[in-house]
């Protein structure tokens, strides 16, 4: 059966999921809207991931760089316990191509490497039967939520089977007096919110992506609020999994705090699978603030920008949200959105609390901003006027698309102290100069978080060495200058070498975790960790 024939076309004509709530700015607003409705097959690929696929062939995907080893292959043990599976899953296990493809689909250049076979999942017991089989003939097993993350942490470079948790969509107990619910993994943060919507309560995370809320723990994923309201590591309570023996464990209770016992919740947030498949999530949960503003500043260079940001920081101003595009990124967003923003860095800002409260914020940030030299200072409580404020945000990544048609493309961020901020954004930017390099920069920057997009042409030899230089000089900067190699993609695939030169001998220790949990080495291989 066609993917067409399971998938409606109105379905497959839709924006990427990547594509942020521009409506809300990733923020439950009233009045409450009924759901989406999910049109889902019992065995078919996820709508997200479909949605993607529509839109591949108007960009090129990057095979020449990827750093995505080949590990040695367990055919026999796959093809075993394929046929066990198959038996016991029917219809839910599929081995065709475009569906294993589009598993193995990483929204990155990092090149494809499909599993053998796509089990969709429905249940905690049924995913610890999957891990049981393939246990017991050492076939590799890789979780997969959205797909939408960036380092090549769904490829199979063993092969195995990739275990579909889109089904496990549930939330199953909303505690609003706790301000704590527990979900199952494949839903997303945008269902989510509304599923919570009429209790007053919301969950911050907004990576960008409308991502499942098991891979957003699994790759400790933060975003646009993350200065506000910190990362996935900050707002998981527990966690149940399925660990590599086929084992369930809980990790916690939904206490708010525990001193009991080594802490396994933040061991297998941000292990990217590798450890064990995220079944349950007990998150902590937020009041909708009662009123917001944003804002939007223009400056007259990206260091001036950056001091703004460190002082509003170093004041304690509480933004939510405080956001860096470059130049080149407000050009774009100028051509692709009919605005005529000034053409020089802006920094855009939301505030929550009380009237009074964000009033006063949005005033004290107002006066950071002239001291730095910036200009065009606008705020504004209104819900229409932040909407058209956050557009421009939100279509960064697709306005510099358009700018660049038929360029390749590869999107990759660092994290530094936000007192070494401005000297990491100047010297990357000196840098693609340097090379010939278009490399726009939008940044979470209250946190010190950036993201270099960089264009090339995957078949100008010379620009592919020039964009592999600039990614491993970028790197070694965020290590420089006491920082991390990635604050929010993870490692992945695409970073692993990088991550031994930032932690060196620790990577040690994490081979020692990996191998005592995972001595066959089969969930997810070849991620964060390189076998031997």
């Amino acid at each position: 059966m066609g993917l067409s024939n399971i998938i409606p076309k109105c379905i497959l004509s839709r924006k990427p999921q990547g594509t942020p709530d521009t409506e809300t700015c990733g923020l439950p607003s009233a009045p409450p809207r009924l759901p989406a409705k999910r049109i889902v097959s019992p065995h078919a690929p996820s709508r997200t991931a479909i949605i993607r696929l529509a839109f591949a062939p108007g960009r090129r995907q990057f095979a020449a760089m990827a750093q995505a080893t080949k590990l040695p292959r367990n055919d026999s043990g796959i093809e075993t316990a394929i046929g066990v599976l198959k038996q016991r899953f029917g219809e839910r296990l599929q081995t065709g191509r475009p569906v294993r493809e589009q598993h193995g689909h990483t929204t990155t250049w990092i090149r494809n490497q499909p599993p053998d076979a796509v089990i969709f999942a429905r249940s905690t017991e049924e995913v610890a039967e999957i891990v049981t089989v393939a246990a017991a003939h050492k076939a590799p097993v890789i979780a997969y939520g959205t797909g939408t993350s960036l380092e090549g942490h769904v490829n199979a470079p063993a092969g195995g089977i990739s275990i579909d948790v889109n089904q496990m969509n549930k939330v199953l107990e909303v505690h609003a007096e706790d301000l704590d619910v527990v979900i199952q993994p494949g839903i997303t943060r945008k269902a989510l919110n509304e599923e919570l919507r009429d209790t007053g309560l919301f969950f911050p995370i907004d990576p960008g992506a409308d991502a499942s809320l098991g891979g957003m723990a699994a790759t400790r994923a933060s975003g646009t609020n993350a200065v506000r309201y910190g990362t996935m590591r900050d707002n998981v309570l527990s966690l149940e999994a399925v660990l590599p023996s086929g084992e369930i464990i809980r990790t916690g209770r939904r206490a708010k705090k525990s001193s009991a016992g080594y802490d396994l919740t933040r061991l297998l947030i941000g292990s990217e699978g590798t450890l064990g498949i995220i079944t349950e999530l007990t998150l902590k949960l937020h009041g909708i603030p009662e009123a917001m503003s944003s804002a939007r500043c223009t400056f007259p260079a990206v260091d001036a920008a950056c001091q703004a940001v460190i002082t509003t920081i170093q004041m304690g101003v509480p933004v939510a949200r405080i956001e860096l595009l470059d130049a080149d990124c407000v050009a774009a967003i100028n051509a692709y959105s009919k605005l005529d923003l000034p053409v020089n860095p802006l920094l855009l800002l939301e505030f929550h609390g009380s009237e009074s409260e964000v009033a006063a914020q949005a005033t004290t940030f107002g006066e950071i901003a002239d001291e730095f030299g910036g200009t065009g200072f606008e705020w504004t409580a209104s819900r229409e006027e932040r909407t058209r404020l956050w557009q421009a945000r939100h279509d960064g990544y697709w306005a510099l698309l358009a700018s660049r048609p038929g360029k390749d493309t590869i999107a990759t961020d660092v994290c530094v102290p936000i007192s070494n901020l401005a000297e990491a954004v100047e010297r990357s930017q000196d840098e693609a100069r340097r090379l010939g390099l278009y490399s726009p920069i939008l940044g979470h920057v209250g946190d010190g978080n950036f993201h270099n997009t960089v264009f090339f042409d995957k078949d100008n030899d010379e620009e592919r060495a020039k964009c592999e230089h600039f990614i491993a000089w970028l790197a070694k900067l965020a290590i420089e200058l006491d920082g991390t190699v990635t604050g929010e993609h993870g490692i992945g695939q695409g970073k692993i070498a990088s991550l031994s030169s930032e932690l060196g001998p620790a990577t040690g220790i994490m081979s020692a975790i990996k191998s005592a949990l995972d001595p066959d080495n089969i969930m997810n291989p070849g991620k964060i960790i390189m076998p031997g």
